[in-house]
């Protein structure tokens, strides 16, 4: 099965495409494909418990797996237990061997 992987890249209170990503990837996951966001850089701002921004919510709440960098939360000073439900923790190395798969289709946003 076709996987999609979308890396989000951008803070979503400077930039409104990130929207883009979150219609996008709901609507793949209503097709019964496996989607992933993977946050990283400015784009794990909105993985905050306290952030005012609901798209990874949605974005959960529509079974999307949601990633968030370990090194991008650390360098913003983003603990573990600061995030957002329906956010998880992960790693480049992770990110790399998501986009190793030969049926995994990426968008870097």
């Amino acid at each position: 099965m076709t996987g999609y992987l979308f890396i989000e890249t951008r803070d979503p209170f400077e930039s409104r495409d990130t929207e883009f990503v979150a219609e996008t990837a709901a609507a793949l996951k209503e097709r019964d494909s496996e989607v992933t966001v993977f946050l990283v850089q400015n784009g794990v701002l909105a993985a905050r418990r306290g952030a005012r921004e609901r798209y990874l919510s949605r974005l959960a709440e529509a079974g999307v797996r949601v990633l968030a960098d370990d090194f991008s939360l650390r360098e913003r000073g983003i603990a573990g237990d600061d995030l957002r439900a329906g956010v998880s923790q992960s790693s480049v190395g992770a990110l790399v061997e998501m986009l190793a798969r030969g049926e995994t289709k990426a968008i870097w946003h």
